[in-house]
């Protein structure tokens, strides 16, 4: 089965959330045609801030779509660069990598927390926008990273039971 192209996954969103195509490129203030060339494929790699106006009315994340585009990098324990590089490691590696990305996982809540609570304050509106784009990146760096960790315990359970069946050999 082949992967879907960025403008059909616009496209599915988009019926999805019950939009047309000239509602979509008005709402997301980008015009009609280039919302259309990149439906149809005739734009395989859309601006970035264009996939930012559009993602927001579509219910498609933006990190996503990025990687979509080749833009973005997407990971996950099937992501054989990110898995081969953790595979690489032994026990120490492991477990102070595992640190690191905790201690970025309660980093990145604080930073998310942080601007929730600007979003209260007497702002403009491209000061909110800014913020709510700011909270989906991070929120999608903190699932990537909870990926990354459950990578990293994966590995650290293997690596145990690999020292102890030397052990149990000596």
């Amino acid at each position: 089965m082949q992967e879907k192209k960025i403008g059909e996954i616009i496209a599915e969103a988009r019926e999805k959330a019950n939009l047309s195509q000239r509602q979509l490129a008005k709402i997301a203030s980008i015009s009609n045609a280039q919302l259309s060339k990149i439906e149809s494929g005739e734009i395989e790699t859309p601006n970035p801030k264009m996939l930012r106006k559009i993602s927001q009315h579509i219910n498609v994340n933006y990190n996503e779509m990025m990687y979509k585009i080749g833009l973005g990098m997407e990971v996950s324990p099937l992501n054989p660069f990110i898995k081969d590089y953790y595979n690489k490691m032994n026990l120490d590696e492991l477990n102070e990598a595992e640190i690191n990305v905790l201690g970025s996982i309660t980093n990145l809540k604080q930073l998310v927390k942080s601007c929730e609570e600007n979003l209260n304050k007497n702002i403009t509106q491209s000061e909110k926008e800014l913020l709510l784009h700011t909270i989906e990146d991070t929120n999608y760096q903190i699932t990537t990273s909870n990926e990354i960790v459950n990578l990293i315990q994966s590995l650290k359970v293997k690596e145990r039971n690999k020292n102890a069946k030397k052990i149990k050999l000596y």
